[in-house]
């Protein structure tokens, strides 16, 4: 004998399925990468990868068209990575260059990517069509008189709001005074083609990183203070260099009236412009960027996010993280804080950030050369 359900039971059973499939679910998060456990952030922050396996990931830029080129120090290549769907995850890992001498530094500029080498600057000319038309970009030599010394060699480049292409120089040493070259321990700049080079900024040891406010379009850069002098001395620098002919002290001086224990006594300290921010000891601050989005909450807008490379001789190591510099309206340092930071876990590093790059989003790219990749930080 069949058996029926009684009508408020099939009642009840189809009111409940309505009910349930007119209710939308509850949106998913996506699980944290178990990679980023020990990456600690302010709430509401996240962190995941835009691309992996990008061997000795270095400096960072973007392209009209979206493309994000990427250089490398060690590897002696430059990539390109596309993102043909906008989702802000790299498609593929595309080679334009090998072989090269450490050429650390890429930028941007009408349809054209500029690539430095240590004693090199080259053009590859309308880059992103000829990767969608599947070709291979050829280079063109723009300047081949820079100084070939390794040490503090390899340049990070972008062009600034004159429209010129800023090239730094390193001081070829730890600490020496080479009155010989004034390129050496500068910032130079030159037009696109590469003519009328000059320095902009003298006694600068090793900067890898400068950017424009974006208000006033004044420049400022890291620099990686001297070694030898102390786990805790001298600082690394964030400056401030608004107008060319600026001198900011080394070998003379380091971060604010810090005599040298060489050099020191040849010139006072008052002759150099100081230190604007006195960063970590040998945290080896490289890129930095002045954030123009607006995905981040308010307070962020126009304040300066630096990726910290991390120490490589200090006692107890420092840096391996993303620090915050707030400014003030008056566009004076008030805060010095840690963003992003575990690279360094419990003593061991397992990524060092070099770049930080802004994306159209309000998104963040950050590189690592040790892990080989670019991160994407975004806000919730």
């Amino acid at each position: 004998m069949k058996k029926y359900l009684p009508l408020f039971s099939i009642t009840l059973m189809l009111v409940v399925t309505i009910i349930a499939c007119s209710v939308s679910p509850p949106p998913m998060i996506p699980p944290k990468n178990p990679r980023f456990e020990s990456i600690k952030m302010p709430p509401g922050f996240h962190i995941d990868f835009f691309m992996e396996g990008v061997k000795n990931a270095r400096s960072l830029c973007r392209g009209d068209k979206g493309t994000i080129f990427v250089s490398t120090r060690k590897e002696g290549s430059v990539y390109a990575i596309p993102d043909k769907n906008n989702d802000y995850i790299g498609d593929t890992l595309i080679v334009i260059a090998e072989d090269l001498y450490m050429p650390n530094g890429v930028a941007f500029k009408e349809g054209t990517l500029y690539v430095a080498e240590v004693d090199k600057v080259w053009r590859f000319d309308d880059i992103e069509q000829k990767l969608a038309n599947g070709e291979q970009p050829e280079p063109t030599l723009i300047r081949d008189d820079f100084p070939n010394d390794a040490h503090h060699g390899w340049k990070f480049i972008r062009f600034g709001p004159d429209g010129k292409l800023y090239i730094p120089v390193g001081a070829p040493c730890n600490i020496c005074e080479r009155l010989d070259n004034e390129k050496y321990a500068s910032i130079m700049r030159m037009n696109p083609d590469g003519s009328e080079l000059e320095v902009y900024a003298h006694g600068v040891r090793n900067s890898v990183g400068f950017d424009w406010h974006p208000n006033n379009r004044e420049m400022w850069f890291t620099d990686n203070g001297r070694d030898w002098m102390g786990d805790d001395m001298p600082p690394c620098e964030l400056n401030h260099a608004p107008q060319k002919g600026m001198h900011f002290g080394y070998p003379y001086c380091h971060g604010v009236e810090i005599k040298d224990d060489e050099f020191g006594d040849k010139r006072a300290c008052d002759e150099f412009v100081q230190a604007t921010q006195p960063l970590g000891p040998h945290v080896a601050p490289l890129g930095m960027r002045f954030y123009t989005g607006e995905m981040f909450p308010k307070q962020y807008k126009d304040q300066i996010f630096i990726a910290e490379h991390g120490s490589w001789n200090r006692s107890d190591k420092i840096g391996y993280r993303v620090t915050l510099v707030k400014l003030d309206q008056q566009q004076k340092p008030i805060s010095y804080d840690t963003f992003a930071e575990g690279w360094l876990d419990g003593g061991k590093v397992w990524g060092r950030p070099v770049d930080i790059l802004n994306m159209p989003d309000g998104s963040l790219l950050v590189s690592d050369d040790q892990l080989g990749a670019i991160y994407r930080i975004t806000y919730q």
